[in-house]
């Protein structure tokens, strides 16, 4: 048992390590940073000019869409790169799978494209 316990003493140091390092990091700011605000470094930031509306204010449906569709999207593409790199050892089957797969894709793709959902006027 002690054999083992020290087999693992490098690791519980590191661990002490990083934990004193990532706490005085924390801390740190809250000691040596700067404290005088004024009223510009108080203020909203946005775009270079004060904001002019409520926060709360409606957005266009348009923004949430297209984000949406740019996440599914991307994520639908990103499943790709794994099967790009086991590619040769993954046989035909699989090959076959992922053409089904960017079929789907590409039907659903044109589907939103003649609904109009990427059309921004």
């Amino acid at each position: 048992m002690p054999n083992l316990l020290s087999q693992y003493l490098p690791l519980v140091i590191f661990m002490a390590v990083a934990a004193v390092i990532s706490g005085a990091l924390a801390v740190a700011p809250f000691l040596l940073a700067f404290k005088a605000p004024d009223s510009e470094k108080l203020s909203a930031y946005e775009c270079g000019f004060n904001a002019f509306d409520d926060a709360r204010m409606k957005f266009d449906i348009r923004f949430y869409l297209v984000s949406l569709l740019f996440i599914i999207f991307d994520l639908e593409v990103a499943f790709l790169f794994p099967w790009a790199l086991a590619f040769k050892a993954v046989g035909a089957a699989a090959f076959w799978a992922v053409m089904i797969f960017l079929g789907v894709l590409t039907i659903g793709f044109v589907y939103e494209w003649k609904k109009g959902a990427l059309e921004w006027d």
